[in-house]
């Protein structure tokens, strides 16, 4: 996947403006980052998405010099800064603890870097007034850290970093104290100015969302490795291992055989039901894989879909099973039920309430019918 991915860069004439070459960092005889390669563009907000101790902090610490690779390179703009020292860098990084001096007002802490660089003190007071209207924080320009809220001390933070508009933003678990709304809100927020300065961001986060929302491309990590990279759309719903498919979002997961083989579709046969899936695979007969299928792309009801509903699917009388309700969750924009099937295995659907008041609502205990289109489904072969 990461040769793909380089590839891919080689051919349309763009080799990276940072580029990770073959990096590894060893602790001992543990590879917490073990031979990654990576090309990044200029612009792009790239997420390195990972659960803990999966490589991915490691790996941005040493895009920032405060750990020094064992094998391997890292360039940027063309130039190797891997033996570089980090104030010699033109790199900014926000850190979780957010490192903010204690006797400087909000206003001093973001003016501080800029004041360094001897920027004129009228481009200092226009730059650090906009980072405050950004992170909404300009009634509190002349507080001090221990007045703020964790909230608070979070973005003037990121407000610092943002203020010198350095080559490239590393961002750890960036707005990890912002409570849900307001993180939501300064999500977009950060996209539109990254985009408007045209800095380049690489931000490690364990939320699926953030990155979903944030990042032009993601790095799944695991074990100190890239499983997966691609856009949002593509981790979601290509995913190209178990891994990858369990980690991003909910899933079902099934395990079967392939009974029919065909460039054009395969059917799979389950303990649930068959499945055809109206795409060929890399694969062979009796082979064992497994299924994956998203929760909103399950359709409920309590009668058996109709031939029309099911389109070819039906045909072949796949992509059906029949199961109990066990449980149902109301979030708003949409439900989430547990279906028990006949087989025994507990599915997840999710319906989008697009109406404020539906005539009729599926309830605990109701049997239903579970049925899905094979274009939906995925194959797993590791």
């Amino acid at each position: 996947m990461q040769q793909n991915q380089q590839n891919s860069a080689s051919q349309t004439g763009d080799a990276g403006f940072v580029r990770i070459d073959r990096l590894t960092k060893r602790f001992d005889d543990v590879a917490a980052v073990d031979d990654v390669s990576i090309d990044i563009k200029k612009g792009e907000i790239f997420a390195l998405l990972g659960s803990s101790g999966c490589g991915k902090s490691t790996l941005l610490r040493m895009l920032a010099g405060f750990e020094t690779p064992t094998v391997g390179n890292v360039y940027l703009d063309g130039a190797v800064i891997s033996n570089m020292p980090p104030y010699e860098r033109p790199i900014n990084m926000m850190f979780q603890s957010y490192a903010l001096f204690p006797h400087l007002t909000v206003w001093e802490n973001i003016a501080f870097g800029l004041e360094r660089d001897r920027m004129a003190k009228d481009k200092i007071a226009e730059r650090v007034e906009a980072m405050l209207n950004i992170v909404q924080l300009k009634p509190y320009a002349k507080r001090k850290p221990h007045q703020l809220s964790g909230g608070q001390q979070q973005r003037v933070a990121l407000a610092r970093c943002l203020a010198k508009s350095p080559k490239l933003l590393l961002l750890d678990e960036p707005l990890g104290a912002l409570d849900r709304k307001l993180r939501e809100q300064t999500q977009f927020e950060l996209v539109n100015i990254i985009k408007k300065v045209g800095v380049t961001c690489v931000m490690v986060t364990h939320d699926q969302e953030e990155a979903m929302i944030m990042a032009d491309r993601i790095a799944v990590m695991q074990e100190g490795r890239f499983l997966q990279v691609g856009r949002p759309g593509e981790i979601y719903e290509t995913p190209n291992c178990l891994f990858v498919a369990g980690f991003i979002g909910d899933v079902n997961l099934f395990k079967g055989t392939v009974e029919v083989d065909q460039p054009d579709h395969v059917v799979i046969r389950t303990p649930e039901c068959r499945h055809f899936v109206s795409h060929g695979i890399t694969g062979t007969l009796n082979m064992q894989v497994s299924i994956a299928l998203r929760p909103e792309k399950i359709c409920l009801q309590e009668q058996e879909p109709t031939i029309e509903q099911r389109e070819s699917a039906a045909e072949h009388g796949h992509n059906c099973a029949g199961g109990t309700i066990d449980g149902v969750a109301y979030f708003g924009k949409f439900t989430l039920f547990h279906v028990r099937l006949d087989s025994g295995m507990v599915l997840k659907a999710s319906r989008e309430n697009a109406a404020r008041h539906e005539d009729k609502q599926l309830v605990r205990g109701q049997r239903v019918y579970a049925w899905w289109d094979g274009s939906d489904v995925v194959v797993l072969t590791s």
